[in-house]
């Protein structure tokens, strides 16, 4: 991400100055619905570029025992740490997710795509499939249409994100969401991409 404008100082002065267009208040609806099928309580659970981060709380008070947060504001990092102090259930990283190491079950995709420039879409793409286990998830939202002003957030089609993932992903679900939050109705493909797992 330093490799852009949008780099860790940018995001930082956005949640410093509270300017946080993006956040709902709320777990998303969708991410709720999908999180409410789940029965394993202990797989691993990683959110990048978390933000406040509703669906962790909402994991949290479902049980799960084993979800980590990262994202590049030092600000944020510092205000969710202090949140979830002494909760063993939950690792909250400072860092640039270009250069996170670990291992998950699942990823969970929440407007962070969309706040990446464009150019980075394959280096997401690829990131996201070293970070997953072997047939893991990545399940989340992306925007389903492009937008009118300059990014982020940055948005695309469905045609698009099917080539850009197809490489690394068997496409589960890539779907409009019929229960979005109201003010992006009709705006939101829901997506299920298991990891092909290819040696690159």
């Amino acid at each position: 991400m330093t490799d852009t404008p949008f780099n860790k100082a940018y995001w930082d002065s956005r949640y410093q100055d509270h300017q946080i267009g993006w956040d709902l208040g709320e777990v998303s609806p969708p991410l709720k619905a999908y999180f409410d099928t789940l029965e394993n309580k202990s797989i691993s659970i990683l959110i990048p570029g978390c933000g406040n981060s509703y669906e962790a709380d909402y994991l949290l008070n479902l049980g799960f025992t084993n979800v980590t947060l990262i994202d590049i504001s030092p600000t944020l990092v510092q205000q969710l740490q202090e949140k979830h102090k002494g909760n063993s259930s939950i690792i909250i990283v400072e860092g640039d997710f270009f250069e996170h190491q670990a291992q998950y079950d699942l990823i969970i995709e929440q407007t962070f795509y969309c706040a990446l420039h464009p150019s980075l879409r394959e280096k997401y793409v690829n990131k996201m499939s070293d970070l997953l286990k072997p047939d893991g998830l990545l399940v989340g939202l992306l925007f389903a249409s492009h937008f009118q002003t300059p990014g982020p957030p940055f948005g695309g089609t469905k045609e698009e994100y099917e080539l850009c993932f197809n490489e690394q992903f068997e496409v589960l679900k890539m779907e409009p969401c019929y229960n979005s939050f109201q003010k992006r109705q009709g705006n939101e493909l829901f997506i299920k991409l298991k990891n092909k797992n290819v040696k690159r």
